[in-house]
């Protein structure tokens, strides 16, 4: 990892922060996001403490203009040679972004979305992109007429549909970038003790934050997976993701969606 550049998005704390610490060790530079300044400085100042380098990039992931913010400061800081899609929300609540959209939709998915887009022109042939999903997209289902919860809101599902979107929108953009040999893989970093799972599920057991950033450090730095796109990695291994994921008629719909409701951005 020495001399490459790995942004990763919610990194200020649980799984994305030990992800950070992890890949510095390894001689990458941390480009740490979150939306606390003070937080993000003091995980920049974790990672400079052990002898590593980053820097901090501030950007609310609800608002899409600050999303296009965050992606202009990381071309400037990059090239990024590893992109991780880390940063995730549960609401138990319906509650509409700044752009109007619902906000599980928004974060978990558009701003990943925009994010990748883009950051993509600029990183390098062989970049590798990784998106953190979960085993509740195994219980989503993407209902184009209530993609913004328009008809309906549940947390759980508006949660496990997003983390659909993730795996989807990771297929597609592993074909759409294998010209480029751009790597593209979906995780499913395990029930690990989070801030998330704890606000979300209530769940105050599970595992080490160290569980949780293995797989995704696995797929940022191995020369194992180097050729390996288009998967679904738990425990750093590849494993089988919905049979609804892998339609590649969803992950093209789902893609032209996505630019759609981003296109006034």
């Amino acid at each position: 990892m020495k001399n490459k550049t790995v942004l990763i998005t919610g990194s200020t704390d649980g799984i994305g922060v030990q992800t950070g610490l992890e890949l510095a060790k390894q001689g990458a530079r941390i480009l740490i996001h979150g939306r606390n300044p003070d937080r993000a400085a003091k995980v920049v100042s974790q990672i400079e403490s052990a002898g590593g380098q980053a820097q901090s990039l501030i950007a609310d992931l609800s608002s899409m203009a600050d999303v296009k913010k965050l992606a202009a400061a990381a071309n400037a800081a990059g090239p990024i040679h590893v992109l991780i899609n880390n940063a995730g929300v549960f609401m138990k609540e319906k509650k509409l972004t700044v752009d109007g959209f619902e906000t599980t939709f928004a974060v978990n998915h558009l701003a990943v979305f925009l994010l990748t887009n883009e950051l993509l022109p600029s990183m390098p042939d062989g970049s590798r992109i990784i998106t953190l999903s979960s085993i509740a997209h195994k219980n989503g289902k993407i209902d184009f007429d209530n993609l913004q919860s328009e008809k309906s809101f549940d947390g759980y599902a508006a949660y496990a549909m997003s983390k659909l979107c993730n795996v989807v929108f990771s297929y597609e953009l592993a074909r759409r970038g294998a010209s480029r040999g751009i790597l593209s893989n979906a995780v499913h970093p395990g029930v690990i003790q989070t801030k998330l799972l704890k606000e979300g599920f209530n769940m105050d057991s599970a595992g080490s934050l160290e569980e949780g950033a293995a797989t995704s450090i696995y797929l940022a730095s191995s020369p194992e997976v180097q050729n390996v796109t288009g998967k679904y990695f738990v425990s750093s291994r590849e494993s089988v993701s919905t049979a609804a994921s892998r339609d590649e008629a969803l992950q093209r719909k789902l893609w032209d969606v996505s630019e759609q409701l981003l296109s006034r951005f």
